[in-house]
């Protein structure tokens, strides 16, 4: 099977491709596996099809406000943002609202397009300095975002918190991900080297036939291609870093 679907599968092909059932790969099915979380890892880290933009929403519970903080799913990398909690009040009485219906949509005022997003702009910033976003801290060890604000006074228990991030996509949902041509040569590569470094201990060491071990060489051209691959991922699949918010 040339186009993996499963961690089965991509593990025979990564040892078929070294040259297995031809030659004994001299590595145990648990190093194997070692070796391919290794490569999920970096996968979601640095390669911009391991991981996807998320709007995750949260129900806020009596132990949230008192702890002061959300435990977020695993999976999730990073959140860029939450979003602002006055959102969904704007009514007849907000200053938005009402400059909308009276010099937007009637068009009956002196007022030109113009003028209309000027005032639009300075009543963004007015509502950016009296009502600013509130500072957000996020930790993936812990899971837990903190919302840097008064709790009690803003928030209430069953209400939501709306928070934007990035997620790493699961290989079991989307296994699509164990064919990625990248990552096939980065699991070759990085069993490769756990292969050399198994072979290493016995290099020196005579066969009959006049066959000599030479792990250390196998370990240095594995290694090579892991940091090619590396800087590769790095330079054309990473993600660009984003603007802090919060």
């Amino acid at each position: 099977m040339a186009s993996p679907a499963s961690r089965q599968d991509l593990k025979d092909y990564v040892l078929r491709r070294l040259g297995h059932p031809v030659i004994d790969i001299n590595v145990e099915d648990s190093q194997v596996e070692d070796r391919l979380d290794d490569a999920l890892q970096f996968f979601a880290e640095y390669h911009f099809d391991g991981v996807e933009r998320v709007y995750n929403k949260h129900l806020i519970t009596d132990t949230d406000i008192t702890n002061g903080y959300i435990t977020v799913p695993d999976g999730v990398m990073s959140v860029i943002q939450v979003y602002r909690f006055d959102e969904g009040t704007t009514n007849m009485f907000d200053v938005r609202y009402q400059m909308a219906l009276n010099d937007f949509f009637d068009m009956s005022g002196n007022g030109s397009i113009q003028e209309y997003a000027m005032t639009r702009s300075y009543i963004n910033m007015l509502n950016d300095m009296l009502n600013p976003e509130r500072m957000i801290r996020f930790h993936r060890v812990t899971n837990r975002l903190y919302i840097d604000m008064k709790w009690s006074e803003i928030v209430n228990a069953g209400e939501y918190i709306v928070y934007e991030g990035w997620s790493i996509l699961d290989p079991n949902t989307y296994p699509e991900i164990y064919d990625d041509r990248l990552l096939k040569e980065y699991v070759t590569a990085l069993v490769k080297r756990q292969w050399g470094s198994n072979l290493s201990k016995f290099d020196g060491i005579q066969l009959p036939g006049g066959v000599t071990f030479n792990g250390g060489e196998i370990y240095s051209q594995a290694d090579e291609e892991v940091k090619k691959i590396e800087e590769e991922v790095e330079l054309k699949y990473e993600l660009p870093t984003d603007f802090f918010t919060g």
